[in-house]
């Protein structure tokens, strides 16, 4: 495990000490508001050469009276990490928000249709360039890319859909797809499964599904949550993505194949 990855561990621990809520969610992705657009208070809490206490007590100064004392806990214990940046110090904070709401989702028995909704939502706007490319445009303001979204999705989705996918639409450093891919990967993270991209020339039975679900578990060692995509340019076959694996059988790859041998 990387010193990043540690950091972002010990705090996903202290949130799970927290009780979720979504009043906890709304504070975490209020600060992170906060800090997307105050340089110097995002860089003095990340500072690694400003002593812990020091960092900690800033948080707690700043945010007491704004957030709950939940959110205000959360934020602290970040405070007195070590990041290797200021973004590191945001983004593990955006990643508390998303962790409690998908928190929220699992206690409710809602986890299963909010990484649907999510999928479906990541793969209508991967097809259409038009809204690809304004959700891309770092030159539309945040909150006219999460308008954009919300139009799309309101009263179609979950809440918790509608309130990931509106997080995504704001995202600095990732694309819309990127931040999706990272919230699904904490939902199935949540339930400690692994998530497989699938894509076939038409959709998969019941039981084809169920027998490439089970396969795939048995290779990675877990359950495995399938994700599956309907593209017709792949002619026959499927591509699957585990992780850093790509397994492609389709028959547009062995015809690919043989022609770079033929060339």
């Amino acid at each position: 495990m990387s010193v990043a990855e540690a950091r972002l561990s010990e705090l996903d621990r202290f949130l799970d000490g927290q009780v979720l809520t979504p009043t906890l969610a709304d504070d975490l992705f209020a600060v992170v508001g906060l800090l997307a657009s105050q340089v110097a208070l995002r860089t003095a809490l990340s500072d690694p050469t400003a002593p812990q206490a020091a960092r900690q007590e800033l948080a707690t100064a700043v945010l007491t009276g704004t957030v709950s004392p939940a959110a205000l806990a959360v934020v602290t214990a970040a405070a007195g990490q070590r990041w290797s940046s200021a973004a590191g110090l945001v983004a593990g904070l955006e990643r508390q928000g998303a962790r409690t709401l998908i928190g929220l989702a699992q206690a409710a028995g809602q986890l299963d249709a909010v990484e649907d909704e999510l999928f479906k939502l990541e793969r209508l706007v991967a097809g259409d360039p038009g809204l690809r490319g304004v959700l891309e445009d770092r030159t539309v303001s945040a909150e006219g890319r999460e308008q954009l979204i919300t139009d799309l999705a309101l009263g179609k989705v979950l809440s918790t859909s509608l309130a990931l996918a509106r997080r995504a639409a704001r995202s600095i450093d990732q694309g819309f797809g990127a931040a999706i891919a990272a919230d699904l990967a904490l939902a199935a993270a949540a339930r400690h499964r692994s998530i497989a991209y699938v894509t076939a020339a038409k959709p998969l039975s019941a039981d084809q599904q169920h027998r490439l679900r089970a396969a795939l578990a048995s290779q990675a060692g877990r359950e495995v949550n399938l994700q599956l995509t309907v593209d017709p340019a792949v002619l026959g076959g499927v591509r699957v993505q585990l992780g850093d694996e790509v397994i492609d059988g389709t028959i547009a790859a062995r015809l690919e194949a043989a022609k770079r041998e033929l060339n």
